[in-house]
């Protein structure tokens, strides 16, 4: 499985890649929108015949659950791309709104994996965060986004 960001695709379009399989695709809906954003899941054969169903969430998530070898529970992948610094405080909290309730609404008995680019914007200090991330400053911390380390 691959996850893409920032594909450009219009969710009306239908794509296909040189295996003539259509990803699963997220994108702007209206017919007139600029070809930004957009997100997409490449599926290899094994995961096409285990997909249980996948959800659009507006131009930037997208969710898909797939059967697991374990009958009882299911793996879900969100694939995402978050608005960076450009974006005004108001399209950001609504983004991670939006993530945290899809992330929520997963069953906790079932495998959850996050994929996609956050955004995040780090600053100097790592503290509780060393194993995972280095002392490389990009400006101020952006807590939304630090959050999802």
């Amino acid at each position: 499985m691959l996850g893409i960001s920032e594909t450009h695709w219009m969710q009306t379009e239908q794509q296909r890649i040189a295996s003539g399989d259509p990803p699963l695709c997220s994108g702007h809906v209206e017919e007139n929108a600029q070809h930004i954003q957009g997100v997409a899941l490449m599926l290899y054969k094994q995961a096409q015949k285990t997909l249980i169903g996948w959800e659009s969430h507006e131009p930037m998530i997208i969710k898909a659950s797939f059967k697991a070898k374990n009958e009882s529970i299911s793996m879900n992948v969100i694939q995402c791309y978050a608005p960076n610094h450009d974006y005004n405080e108001d399209v950001k909290g609504q983004f991670y709104d939006m993530l945290q309730s899809i992330v929520e609404k997963c069953p906790t008995k079932d495998l959850t994996i996050l994929i996609g680019d956050l955004n995040a914007k780090i600053g100097m200090d790592n503290s509780g965060y060393e194993e995972i991330m280095g002392r490389h400053e990009l400006g101020e911390t952006y807590v939304p986004s630090i959050n999802w380390l």
